[in-house]
Parts: C-alpha cells; sequence; structure tokens
C-alpha cells in the first residue's frame, strides 16, 4: 500500500506541476478548455485546470522580418520583371493570430504578391525603377488594412532587389557608363579650366610683379639721377663760393697792403684778361676798365709804329 500511495504522489506532484506556466517577456499563450478558446496570458505566473486547459498556441509578440523570394511582375509597358519584398510585421492581437488564418505567414506572402502586381502593373517600367519610396508606402498600406483581421500590423515594407529583362539591363549599363563618361569629361574639362585659370592668374601675377619691380628700379634710378644731380649742383656751388671768397680775400689782402688805384686797375685787367680766355661769348667790361683799355691799345699802336 505505501508503494502504490507514493506512485499517486508522485503522479499528483507531475500534474500539479504541469498546470503551473511561466510567461516570457514578449510572448502570449492563447489557453483552450475543452477545445474553446478560454483566454490569452500575458508575461508572468498563470495556473490551468488540469486535463481541460491546454495551452493552443504560444504567440511571439516582437517584430518579425520575412524575406520572401522575388515575385514575376508586369509593368504598364509589358516589361516583365522580378521584384523580392522584405515585409517587417507584428502581432497584435494573439487570439486573431490563432483562429484569424491557417498560415498566416503564407497568407502574408501571397497577399504581398498580389498587392504588388496590382501596384506595379499601374506604372511604367522608368517608374517603378525610380519610386520605390512610393511602392513601398503603398505596399505597407494596403497589406496592414488586409492582415489586421488577423491580429498583424504590417510595419514597414522595403523592395529589397528589381531585377528588370537582361535586355534592359545591358541598356541600363550603357547608360550609367555613358554617364559616367560624361560625368568623367565634365571633370576633366573643368580641371583642365581651372588649371588654365590658374596658369594665366600666375602669368599675370609675374607680370605685375615684373612691372612693379621695374617701377621701383625706374623710382631708384630717378632717385639716384637726382641725388648725383644734387651733389653735382653743390658742388659747383660750393667751388663758386669758394673762388668768390678767395676773390674777396684777395682784394682785401691788397687794400690791406695799401694799393693805389693804378695797382687795383692792373688787378682787374688781369682778372678781365683770365675772362677772355674762357670759353664765354660774350663778356660785360666796366667802363673805368673800358677806358684803360682804349689807353692800352693806343701805347700799343705806337710802340709798332716806333719798331716800323
Amino acid at each position: 500500500m505505501g508503494f502504490v500511495v507514493l506512485i499517486l504522489l508522485i503522479i499528483v506532484v507531475i500534474i500539479a506541476v504541469s498546470c503551473v506556466k511561466i510567461v516570457p517577456q514578449a510572448f502570449a499563450y492563447v489557453v483552450e478548455r475543452l477545445g474553446a478558446y478560454q483566454g490569452t496570458w500575458s508575461v508572468g505566473l498563470h495556473f490551468k485546470m488540469p486535463f481541460i486547459d491546454k495551452v493552443a498556441k504560444k504567440v511571439n509578440l516582437k517584430e518579425q522580418v520575412v524575406d520572401f523570394a522575388p515575385q514575376p511582375v508586369i509593368t504598364k509597358d509589358n516589361v516583365t520583371m522580378r521584384i523580392d519584398t522584405v515585409v517587417f510585421f507584428q502581432i497584435t492581437d494573439p487570439k486573431l493570430f490563432a483562429y484569424g488564418v491557417e498560415n498566416p505567414i503564407m497568407a502574408i506572402e501571397n497577399l504581398t504578391a498580389t498587392t504588388l502586381r496590382n501596384i506595379i502593373g499601374e506604372m511604367e517600367l522608368d517608374q517603378t525603377l525610380t519610386s520605390r519610396e512610393v511602392i513601398n508606402t503603398k505596399m505597407r498600406s494596403s497589406l496592414d488594412i488586409a492582415t489586421d483581421p488577423w491580429g498583424i500590423k504590417v510595419n514597414r515594407v522595403e523592395l529589397k532587389n528589381i531585377i528588370p529583362p537582361a535586355a534592359i539591363q545591358d541598356a541600363m549599363e550603357k547608360q550609367m557608363k555613358a554617364e559616367r563618361e560624361r560625368r568623367e569629361a565634365i571633370l576633366r574639362a573643368e580641371g583642365e579650366k581651372k588649371s588654365t585659370i590658374l596658369v594665366a592668374e600666375g602669368q599675370k601675377e609675374s607680370v605685375i610683379l615684373e612691372a612693379e619691380a621695374e617701377k621701383q628700379s625706374a623710382i631708384l634710378r630717378a632717385e639716384a639721377q637726382k641725388e648725383k644731380m644734387i651733389r653735382e649742383a653743390e658742388g659747383e656751388a660750393e667751388a663758386i663760393l669758394k673762388v668768390q671768397q678767395a676773390t674777396a680775400d684777395g682784394i682785401r689782402m691788397i687794400r690791406e697792403a695799401g694799393a693805389d688805384q693804378s695797382v687795383l686797375t692792373i688787378k682787374s685787367l688781369e682778372a678781365f684778361e683770365k675772362a677772355a680766355d674762357g670759353k664765354a661769348t660774350k663778356i660785360i667790361i666796366p667802363s673805368e676798365i673800358q677806358g684803360i683799355a682804349g689807353l692800352a691799345s693806343a701805347l700799343r699802336e705806337v710802340v709798332v709804329e716806333e719798331k716800323k
């Protein structure tokens, strides 16, 4: 009997432990009682009735990412391309998620493909390639409305890759190559233009510096010539002053020596003789010296007559 009681006790403990459930963070448990929805357990410690209650579904409430395979779509101008999408969604109602649709991920994939075909079918190829943000917004809005009855909220939809036909890819690559070459030519032309401008500015600066140097040189030469002329004029003036001073000193010495008028007259004639020997073309002779000069000329004629 003791052994049977021990076995029964162990079974009771196991059943009691199995009725205790702990829901972790960012999860929710959908609980059924006798096959019918009984409730949703949130984070924490919970107890269920043995044998009649069970956890029907464990729901992850974190944001999830699903990367779908490329889907073939046709544009408005009849170009077939392949587009793969990435959907970011989050479960907001565990009960609807558990009972709303059989396979939620597959349902989202099929809904994404259908919505993408509808949107791309209204756009041309060029518009499709340049309007990713518009397509993403339309996709998110349509999927969010469609998945709301399933307890799913679509937060974001991204076009991961757009694969056009091979012929269009080649044409696009050639166009991109031509655009790169055009930009390269523009950059090269701009570089050459800047180089030419720099060379011209350098030459201009060189000419300006040469002109400035020539100007300074001419100024220095003019100043030197001016200084030379000033020095020469000062030398001549100083020489004239010295000659005049010497003449004045000589006259003063003669007067101080007591020379009479005849001596002064002779000295004047000597000075006149020296003046006459110069290169002057016009000489002004004082009146008193003119009389003496006439007398001297007459005496010279008499002496000449007597010698004859």
